[in-house]
């Protein structure tokens, strides 16, 4: 393998890492308690501050169940189905469809909150390195983001820095929720690209002129 190859592989193993996780289902906390690896050694190296040791690796593999050739991108890639992929289920308080298959920058995928049968608890708050676009397509959103508490509807849009303390719930005991997220895990941003109404406006009238 060439060293260009080497180091991509190097940088890419962060990314991956962390879609293993969520596609596991758990937090950075979760498999710490599981492996004994702190979760600040976890975050470090999920986004790249840190190479991962084979030792690391190896721990991280077996507690995803996915295999080393997986964790680097070097396994032959799988025969399409021609059938959509099903949502991976975490636990019995949501489902999330990962949108995004690719390494590194941004990843999409949507959540599905269902419906509770008793009033919601205030979410429990997480943080890690990152920035989130959140957007909710169905339902009532409840999100906790540091001290604050933002009841969100469909339409609504959020951006926050997923440094800061957050969470999410179902604030609509009668329904499910439905939302997407894109998060960027070294903290990219979403870069809006059309200008402002009032600009469109101008340059409609100078055109029209």
């Amino acid at each position: 393998m060439a060293v260009d190859d080497v180091d991509g592989t190097l940088a890419a193993l962060g990314p991956r890492l962390r879609a293993a996780r969520e596609h596991h289902g758990t937090t950075l906390a979760g498999v710490s308690r599981a492996t004994g690896i702190s979760a600040g050694t976890l975050s470090r190296i999920e986004s790249g501050r840190r190479k991962p040791t084979l030792e690391v690796l190896l721990q991280l593999s077996k507690e995803y169940g996915v295999s080393l050739d997986e964790l680097a991108g070097t396994a032959p890639a799988p025969a399409a189905e021609p059938r959509a992929a099903a949502p991976l289920s975490f636990g019995d308080d949501k489902a999330v469809l990962p949108l995004t298959r690719y390494v590194g920058g941004l990843h999409a995928h949507k959540h599905v909150l269902p419906a509770l049968e008793d009033p919601p608890a205030r979410p429990r708050l997480v943080s890690h390195d990152g920035y989130e676009w959140l957007c909710v397509l169905y339902g009532r959103l409840w999100l906790a983001l540091g001290g604050q508490d933002l009841i969100l509807t469909p339409g609504d849009v959020a951006e926050f820095d997923t440094r800061t303390p957050h969470g999410v719930a179902n604030c609509r005991p009668s329904g499910p929720v439905e939302y997407l997220t894109m998060c960027g895990p070294q903290g990219e941003r979403q870069r809006p690209r059309t200008p402002p109404a009032a600009a469109r406006g101008t340059g409609d009238r100078k055109a029209a002129e």
